[in-house]
Parts: C-alpha cells; structure tokens; sequence
C-alpha cells in the first residue's frame, strides 16, 4: 500500500512538473508575441520621416523579435500555435506595409538624371511610370495591394507602344517583366489574394504568346531593312 502511494505522488509531481513546464512555455510565447505586438504598434506612432530615416535599425529589430515569436511558438501544442501564428501573421502585414512604404520612398528618391540620360530608363519609365525602376529592376515598390495594378498598367503601355519597340528594346523588356515575375514571388508569401493572382495570370496569359510574337517580328524586320 505505501508503495502504491509513493509511485501515485511520483506520478503527480511529474505530472504536475510537466503541466508547469507547458505553461511556462505558453507564458513565454504569449510574452514574446505581446512584445512583438507592442513594438509594431509602436511604430505605427512614430513619425514617418524617423521611420525613414532608422528604417535599417527597425527592421533589425523586428526580425529579432519575430524570430523569438516563431521560435517560442513551436513548443506549443497545434491549436495554441494555430492562434499564434494568426497573430504573426496580422503583425507581418501591418510591418510589411510600412517596409513598402519606406522602399518606395526610397525608390523615387533615385536622381531622375539617371532616367533623362539612359535609353533604358526611358523605356522603364514609358512601360512603368517615371521613376518606378531604376537600372537594378528590384521592383521593392511593388506590394501585395498595387502588384496586380502594375501588371495591368505594363500590359497595358506594352500594348499602346509595341509597334515602336527595337529588337533591343525586347530585350530590356524580358529583362523587365523576368524582374517584375521574380517580385511576385516574393509578394506571394506576403498576402496576395487569389482573385489578384488569378487576374495577374490572366494578364501572364495574354501577353506572353503577344510578347513572343511581336519580339520576332522586330528581329525579323530589322534584318530585312539591314539587307536593303
């Protein structure tokens, strides 16, 4: 009977050993989700020229304490991690937001001296908008709420242009629109709906064999007139 008793105590107290360990692990992911919370709404009080300006710090700072977030949920049982995540997921985009911001910003602050001197910034600006892209074609401007207005707007000015384009314009063109697909991948992961993906394919679909056609006929044309 008393060793009956014993190995019942032994079992509570590791019971109740790993019961304290769970929350002790819920508390620490509650904490560090709370203080990821607390430093996104705090940036959302900050003045946006500060922002600009420690934009390098912020985002460090950030991904430290978003790591520690994802890092804590792990231990968490499925439904506690479900949650969790959801909140990430919230903060993600409200800090995702103001990285864009911030990146186009930065991106019309390029000197527009590079767009009046080079050949193939002025046809970045005629497909995109003076000032969009610059020479490295990064597109960082480009978020999940405009990516699917800028794939209708390059469609569109193709279309309205494509009559005067050289073969070496084609060129910088693939160039562009490689770039431009390269972005949505990234944007993918940051909350693209699938009604604007659907419409950004249906965009894909069109242009593609229009691009394809148009390109050789410019190759063609300019080696007939070469042959003149």
């Amino acid at each position: 009977m008393k060793k009956g008793t014993l190995k019942l105590g032994l079992f509570s107290m590791i019971l109740l050993g790993i019961v304290s360990c769970q929350n002790k692990e819920k508390e620490m992911a509650d904490k560090r989700i709370s203080e990821l919370e607390s430093y996104v709404d705090s940036l959302k009080t900050v003045d946006e020229m500060a922002i600009n300006d420690n934009w390098d710090q912020i985002a460090s700072d950030y991904d430290k304490k978003s790591t520690s977030a994802k890092d804590a949920l792990s231990v968490l049982n499925e439904k506690e991690k479900t949650s969790g995540q959801e909140k990430l997921d919230s903060y993600n985009a409200d800090y995702n937001e103001m990285k864009a911001s911030v990146e186009e910003k930065k991106e019309a602050a390029t000197p527009a001296i590079v767009a009046e001197s080079s050949p193939s910034q002025r046809l970045r600006d005629r497909l995109f908008g003076a000032g969009k892209i610059g020479d490295d074609m990064s597109f960082a401007w480009v978020n999940k709420d405009n990516i699917l207005k800028t794939y209708e707007t390059f469609f569109q000015s193709y279309k309205d242009n494509k009559e005067d384009f050289s073969r070496e314009d084609y060129d910088e063109i693939k160039l562009m629109y490689e770039a431009l697909d390269n972005r949505k991948n990234t944007v993918e992961k940051e909350g693209l709906t699938s009604d604007d993906n659907n419409k950004i394919a249906s965009v894909k679909l069109k242009f593609g064999p229009m691009f394809k056609v148009n390109r050789m006929g410019a190759k063609s044309r300019e080696t007939a007139e070469a042959k003149e």
